[in-house]
This record gives structure tokens, C-alpha cells and sequence, in this order.
């Protein structure tokens, strides 16, 4: 794990947006195709804010999520909603985009044909991550139903159901998170870099983040 401390989150957020387009563009460069995974809730928008500007053959890059909630894109809990109002747009609107939810009751309805569109993309050339406080990333949440099958099975994409969520999510595996070509976590303030901490000491399953953070460049600001 690398870590990359910054004075203030709106430096860092322009930063990691340069860093992503760069490999971004080296990936182009080198496979011909690229693809993207990020995360959804509030923290990452203003990185897609400055990426969605950034001029790139934007047509040849896959879009995806890193976990969704099993809500439909009207919902304001929708992490889908989210990329299409503050990524895909301006330049980045001609991005392919790869969907983790389908209308369905339940995501186990529609994850075979969401695995197998996302598995036409990987493994991931760019991926930025969060972390909440519980020490989660993506959808693998500690305590959740399928966290075994999420940290050490074969499947690409897990139907998750946890404590505390109101929802269903859908997320893409350990396996998944860990083939990215770059790998990326951002996290801001005092208790997420606590928290950060206090699980490189931790199991994957008390700590779900550290099933994946060797390798990871970290990026942090205080505030």
C-alpha cells in the first residue's frame, strides 16, 4: 500500500482525477480499449466533475461501478444516477456504460446477465475505490450474507444483503478489485484514516478493505 497524504480534499480530488486520465489515456494507448470502475455516494464527485472534462476517446472506455444499490435509477440512492449526472457527461457522454442493476425484485434475477456484460470488460484497467467507516469498500460490507463468497470466491459480481443497508447491492468481488490494472483509494478526514489503520492490523472479514490494499495507492486528506 502506498500512501498519498494531501493539505486539503479539493487538491487532492483535482490531482486523482489527472492521475485517472493519465492511465486512462496510457491504457488507450497500449490495449486500444480501457475500462473504469469507481464508486458511488458523495465523496467521488468531485473527481468526476473534473474527469468528465478531460479529452480522451472517451468512446473507447467502458464505465462501470463498483457496487450499485438494487434501486432503480429514479431512486436518489441510485449510484447509477449519480455517474450520470456528474460523469457521464460533457466529454465522457460517449463512454460505454456497463450496468449493475437491471428491473428486477431482486438482484439475483438479473446477475447472471450483469456478470456476464461485465465480465466482457475486465480485468479493470483504472479502478478508484472508497471506504466507509466500518472499514467496507464496494459493496463487501463486514457482517454481510455473501462476505465469504465476496473476499474469496471464483464470482466476478455478488449479490450482497448487510446490516444496516435498506437495500440490496450488488457488488463486484475481491477477485475483481484485486486484477485491476491501477487500483486507487480515496478517503477524507481523521476517523477514515483511524480506520484505514486499524485494519491493516485486521482479517479481510473483520476488515474488509484489506483484502485489497496491497497494491493500493491511497489517497487522504484531512479535511
Amino acid at each position: 500500500m502506498k500512501l498519498i497524504a494531501y493539505p486539503d480534499a479539493e487538491m487532492m480530488m483535482m490531482d486523482l482525477a489527472d492521475t485517472l486520465a493519465s492511465e486512462l489515456k496510457n491504457a488507450l494507448l497500449v490495449h486500444g480499449r480501457a475500462s473504469l470502475a469507481v464508486p458511488g455516494g458523495t465523496t467521488p464527485g468531485p473527481i468526476f466533475d473534473s474527469l468528465c472534462a478531460v479529452d480522451l476517446d472517451w468512446a473507447r472506455v467502458h464505465v462501470m461501478l463498483t457496487d450499485e444499490r438494487w434501486v432503480p435509477e429514479t431512486s436518489e440512492r441510485s449510484n447509477t444516477r449519480l455517474l450520470r449526472q456528474r460523469l457521464l457527461i460533457e466529454k465522457a457522454a460517449t463512454a460505454q456504460y456497463v450496468p449493475l442493476y437491471a428491473e428486477a425484485e431482486t438482484p439475483e434475477e438479473k446477475l447472471p446477465q450483469l456478470a456476464a456484460d461485465l465480465d466482457a470488460q475486465l480485468p479493470v484497467s483504472v479502478m478508484l475505490l472508497g471506504m466507509g467507516a466500518d472499514m467496507h469498500t464496494a459493496s463487501i460490507f463486514p457482517g454481510a450474507d455473501q462476505l465469504d463468497l465476496a473476499l474469496n470466491g471464483d464470482d466476478n459480481l455478488v449479490a450482497m444483503r448487510a446490516p444496516g443497508a435498506p437495500e440490496p447491492r450488488i457488488t463486484l468481488s475481491a477477485k475483481v478489485l484485486n486484477a485491476a490494472m491501477s487500483r486507487h483509494l480515496v478517503i477524507i478526514g481523521p476517523e477514515k484514516r483511524a480506520a484505514l489503520e486499524r485494519a491493516q492490523g485486521l482479517s479481510p472479514s473483520e476488515a474488509p478493505v484489506a483484502a485489497i490494499l496491497n497494491g493500493t495507492t491511497v489517497h487522504w486528506a484531512e479535511r
